[in-house]
């Protein structure tokens, strides 16, 4: 994930957000960062191939640690992204349950910070913004507002474009 929920709490603007709350729009935000760039932010230096059954991979690596994110992938049913909750007995826990697979390949994910600077730019414009979607203007009596207008040609992944803007070093031709 972009950033630990527990770190996201400790920030002034997200201390009243459930952290159920903060966990789901991070991990869409997430998303959208990485389906945006069409880049999976991998290091392909740090991998490892592990079996695995309910929330436990059994394998580990060195660079690996608690509270990094991990991608699963050529797994018949465990693709897709983890953090890892401990790693014990040369065992990697992850955050969520695991099918009984043979075989998992698993790659450390790792974001630079202006991807994770981003991300909070997303989660602020979001929780300040959403409600207003939709509404290109609105007047009552002597008062009038005009929000964002949100068409195809000014956003990308549902955000203003000028906040995606700090993706354009990272996007990667969609093959």
């Amino acid at each position: 994930m972009l950033w630990a929920v527990e770190q996201l709490k400790n920030m002034e603007e997200f201390k009243n957000i459930p952290e159920g709350t903060l966990r789901q729009k991070m991990s869409a935000i997430e998303a959208a960062i990485r389906g945006y760039t069409n880049n999976k932010f991998q290091n392909t230096k740090v991998r490892f191939e592990s079996k695995s059954k309910e929330n436990v991979l059994f394998s580990y690596k060195d660079n690996i640690k608690v509270g990094d994110t991990v991608e699963i992938s050529q797994s018949i049913s465990n693709n897709g992204l983890y953090v890892v909750t401990e790693i014990k007995d040369q065992n990697t826990y992850v955050d969520s349950q695991l099918s009984e697979n043979e075989y998992n390949l698993v790659t450390k994910i790792e974001y630079p910070d202006d991807i994770k600077s981003g991300g909070i730019s997303m989660l602020k414009w979001n929780l300040d913004n959403a409600d207003k979607i939709g509404i290109a203007s609105e007047s009552l009596s002597r008062h009038s507002v005009t929000y964002f207008s949100m068409d195809k040609t000014n956003t990308a992944s549902g955000y203003p474009i000028s906040i995606m803007g700090f993706c354009k070093p990272y996007m990667r031709a969609k093959t």
